[in-house]
């Protein structure tokens, strides 16, 4: 394995750290999967800086910085952290559902593509005249919105298949919430691009109708969504707050072991 190619690959060769760290039960091995997850993240501030998205370029520095620590902490437990083995299968899982829709442009491009039709045609069947203008910009009143990766809620849909498939729990169980969530998240996603469309084609909040619909009103509404789908999750899967809480205890004092 040559230098350049660790480098060029250094996301997907950590998110397959972590998985193979749960799947044979080795933590240490996470360890060089959360460094090299680290220094994924710490590749990406200069893009977020030079678009000048400053809240960004904080964030995915703090991932890093997070990333490092979780691996810190592994190593300061020599590998006995119950919490950090789940950190690492449910950051691998999220990872590997989440970074090829991210960084193939194939996979993409079919999301947001499948996206913009879905939306396109349920609005058509509630007889609104909706035009699918190309593969991701439908156009109401002469008014366009394009659909990009952010609209396809996979974000969402890839933290809660990970933490989900990464609890110990009963298979029927996890399943449900699987399902739940999912489904749940995709079609609450769609309604949202449908609203922000109606709102910015038929002028509903005035010049500022698409600031009013995207910016405030649906995240407003996305947020209020997913607190109450991780409700809904905690209720069929108490064991994932159970883990959360000790991850948490983990974190916040990493010297001490969990009850």
């Amino acid at each position: 394995m040559s230098l350049d190619w660790l480098i060029s690959n250094v996301l997907w060769v950590g998110l397959l750290l972590l998985l193979a760290s749960a799947l044979v039960n080795r933590s240490l091995l996470a360890v060089p999967g959360w460094v090299l997850f680290a220094l994924f993240w710490l590749g990406q501030p200069g893009h977020y800086m030079a678009a000048e998205d400053y809240f960004n370029a904080a964030l995915v520095l703090f991932a890093a910085l997070f990333c490092l620590y979780i691996a810190w902490i592994i190593l300061k437990k020599d590998s006995r952290s119950r919490a950090c083995a789940w950190a690492s299968y449910a950051a691998g899982v999220c990872g590997m559902i989440y970074f090829p829709f991210s960084e193939i442009v194939s996979l993409r491009d079919g999301l947001i593509g499948f996206t913009a039709l879905v939306t396109a045609a349920s609005l058509r069947s509630l007889s609104i005249p909706v035009a699918l203008v190309s593969w991701n910009t439908m156009t109401l009143n002469g008014r366009s919105v394009e659909i990009i990766l952010a609209c396809t809620a996979i974000e969402s849909i890839a933290l809660f298949a990970g933490v989900i498939v990464s609890v110990q729990a009963p298979a029927g169980r996890k399943l449900a919430a699987l399902a739940a969530s999912t489904l749940t998240i995709y079609l609450l996603n769609i309604v949202r691009n449908g609203f922000v469309l109606l709102a910015y084609g038929w002028d509903w909040f005035g010049a500022d109708s698409f600031y009013v619909a995207h910016n405030l009103i649906a995240k407003v509404g996305s947020t209020l969504a997913l607190l109450a789908v991780a409700y809904l999750v905690f209720r069929l899967l108490p064991e994932l707050l159970s883990n959360i809480d000790e991850l948490a205890a983990v974190i916040k004092h990493p010297g001490e072991d969990a009850a």
